[in-house]
């Protein structure tokens, strides 16, 4: 076959192939607007995100990785405390690959709570997220490793039990929406804020994870 015959039959083929291209993309985008709604909170919006690939949402780093270090709030409230589920959040974490910097028990403060659900004031059950909340001790962490914001969401899973997808942490233990068992940071931003807010800075070890650091930090 000569070169203009050969060009003459892929020709028709690279059109055809950019027109699937197209309605992949708008395909997409349908997608997302379906997936994301323009009402979604801002907790519901991020896990969203999340489901969607955390390729998504990673930003690159200096040495050319989409991969990047953070760092997320994780907080087992008082019901995830009293089913005894503390060391089951530790090893899904741990077995994730992520790095425990920070951990403590405490009767969380109104004056922290009011903050974390600045957001929710207004609500009308809000009265009762704060009673539930202060009914008894939590345990709030501080978990380190690439895309741990995303990751984490994903594992804890919806806000609502009923959505929540099995093998998430909600999805095998929370029984309704008020009794959720699990709180976790929905973006990197507000992981960076609520970090600030529940912990001091002293209160986080930098330790260095030798022998596993390798395994989930690409170079």
């Amino acid at each position: 076959m000569s070169p203009s015959n050969g060009s003459k039959v892929l020709a028709p083929i690279q059109s055809f192939m950019k027109i699937i291209l197209l309605k992949l993309f708008s395909l997409n985008q349908t997608l997302i607007k379906n997936i994301v709604p323009s009402d979604s909170s801002n907790a519901n919006l991020n896990i969203s995100l999340c489901t969607l690939g955390p390729s998504l949402l990673a930003r690159p780093s200096s040495g050319g990785s989409s991969w990047t270090r953070e760092q997320t709030l994780v907080v087992v409230k008082p019901d995830g405390v009293q089913w005894r589920l503390v060391g089951y959040v530790i090893q899904r974490f741990e077995r994730r690959g992520f790095k425990l910097v920070g951990m403590k028990m405490l009767q969380a403060p109104e004056r922290v709570l009011a903050e974390h659900y600045h957001d929710l004031q207004r609500k009308p059950f809000y009265p009762a997220l704060i009673s539930y909340m202060t009914s008894g001790p939590v345990v709030a962490m501080v978990w380190e490793g690439p895309n741990v914001v995303c990751s984490s969401r994903a594992m804890v899973g919806h806000t609502n039990s009923a959505e929540a997808a099995p093998d998430t942490i909600r999805g095998d233990f929370s029984i309704h929406i008020s009794r959720n068992i699990i709180h976790a940071s929905d973006s990197v931003e507000g992981a960076q804020k609520e970090i600030q807010l529940w912990f001091q800075s002293s209160e986080l070890v930098n330790w260095a994870d030798k022998g596993h650091q390798r395994s989930i930090y690409p170079p």
